[in-house]
C-alpha cells in the first residue's frame, strides 16, 4: 500500500458522500518553563451540518481551561468555527492557530466525566490563543492508494502527523503568557465515527528540536488491529514496525496514570533498533462521545516522558475506549 501526500493536502478536501465525512486538524503543545500545555481541535462534518470544536489548556496553577462546542458547519471551505481558526501559511512548514472565546475553568478536570454537571457548576473566563506552528520533523502518513479499513470501521481516509514547535501568546482571564513550546499536529479527512475503534492508544512526545516520537495502537473488536508510529532523531524519521504499551490504572473509573512503551524500527542496514520510554500522567481530563446508545471515552493525559537514557520530554497520552459494563474495554493494554 502506497501513501500519497502533497502540499495541497494541507488545505481542505472535497466532501465525500459518507454521512459521517469529517475533516479535522489538531495541534498540541507544552512549554516546560511555564508548565503550560494543551491542545486544540476543529473538525468539519458538513454532511451532518455541524462541527466539533475543542480547546483544552493545562494551566500553570493546576487548573484546566476547557471548551467544547458543536457549531453549525455546512461547508468544508475552511477551518473556522466557534471562535477557533487554523490557517496554512506555508504547507508543511508554517501554520497559525487562533482562538477567541471562553473556557470553563476546572479545579478538578475529572469533573468532565459528567459534562453537563461540569458546565453547570464551574466558572468560565475569556480566552485568547495565538500560536504560530513551525514544522520540525518530516511528515508522517498521507492518503493510501487503496482502502485500509473495513466498511463501518473507517476512522480516516487520509491522515498525517508532524512534530512541531509553537510560539505565541495565550491569555485566560487576567493572566497571559508568552509561549515557547514543542508539540505535534495532525490532519485527517474521510469518514469518522468515534465508535469505530474498539480502543486505541495514541502517545505523542517532544523532547525539543531534535527528538520526538508518536506511538499508535489501534485495536479491533475481532482482531489484533495495528501497532506503529515513528521516532524522529533530528536527522531521520524512523518508521516503527512495532509498538507495545503497558498501562497502570487508577480510580474506580480506571484512568491511566503511568505508561511503559517500546517502539521498534530498523536502521539503515535493516538491523532492529528500539526505544524504551516511560510516562507519568501529570493531569488527565476525560471526554465523552455518544452515538446510537454507545459510549466512547477519550482520556487526555498531559504526560511527562522519560527515555531509557534519562532524557525528559512532554506530550499527551490519548486513550480512547468503548465503555462496556461501565468499564473501558482496553484495560489489558
Amino acid at each position: 500500500m502506497r501513501l500519497r501526500l502533497e502540499p495541497h493536502d494541507e488545505y481542505m478536501h472535497d466532501v465525500g458522500p459518507e454521512p459521517n465525512f469529517n475533516e479535522s486538524m489538531y495541534f498540541n503543545f507544552y512549554d516546560p518553563a511555564l508548565g503550560l500545555g494543551g491542545f486544540v481541535r476543529l473538525g468539519n462534518r458538513p454532511n451532518e451540518g455541524k462541527g466539533e470544536m475543542t480547546v483544552c489548556l493545562w494551566l500553570p496553577d493546576g487548573r484546566v481551561g476547557f471548551m467544547f462546542q458543536r457549531p453549525e458547519v455546512h461547508t468544508n471551505e475552511a477551518f473556522n468555527a466557534a471562535g477557533l481558526r487554523f490557517d496554512v501559511v506555508t504547507p508543511f512548514e508554517r501554520l497559525d492557530v487562533r482562538y477567541d472565546g471562553t473556557v470553563l475553568l476546572l479545579d478538578d478536570p475529572l469533573a468532565m466525566a459528567d459534562p453537563r454537571a461540569a458546565f453547570a457548576s464551574n466558572p468560565t473566563a475569556p480566552c485568547t490563543i495565538s500560536l504560530q506552528y513551525r514544522g520540525l520533523s518530516p511528515m508522517f502518513g498521507g492518503e493510501p492508494d487503496e482502502a485500509s479499513e473495513r466498511p463501518g470501521e473507517e476512522f480516516a481516509k487520509g491522515h498525517y502527523e508532524q512534530l512541531v514547535a509553537a510560539s505565541g501568546t495565550i491569555a485566560v482571564g487576567d493572566d497571559s503568557w508568552s509561549v515557547t513550546a514543542y508539540g505535534l499536529r495532525d490532519h485527517s479527512w474521510g469518514p469518522r465515527y468515534w465508535q469505530a475503534p474498539w480502543y486505541y492508544r495514541w502517545l505523542t512526545a517532544n523532547f525539543g528540536e531534535e527528538f520526538g516520537f508518536m506511538g499508535s495502537r489501534i485495536a479491533r473488536r475481532d482482531g489484533e488491529g495495528t501497532r506503529g508510529g515513528f521516532v524522529w532523531d533530528g536527522e531521520r524519521l524512523h518508521l516503527c514496525n512495532d509498538f507495545h504499551i503497558q498501562s497502570t490504572w487508577t480510580g474506580a473509573d480506571r484512568y491511566h496514570e503511568s505508561i511503559a512503551a517500546t517502539l521498534r524500527a530498523a536502521d539503515e542496514d535493516g538491523k532492529p533498533i528500539e526505544w524504551r520510554v516511560t510516562g507519568e500522567v501529570l493531569s488527565l481530563i476525560p471526554l465523552r462521545n455518544r452515538r446510537d446508545g454507545l459510549v466512547t471515552r477519550i482520556s487526555e493525559g498531559l504526560t511527562r516522558w522519560t527515555l531509557a537514557d534519562g532524557r525528559i520530554g512532554y506530550g499527551l497520552s490519548e486513550y480512547l475506549d468503548q465503555i462496556v459494563g461501565g468499564m473501558p474495554v482496553g484495560l489489558g493494554e
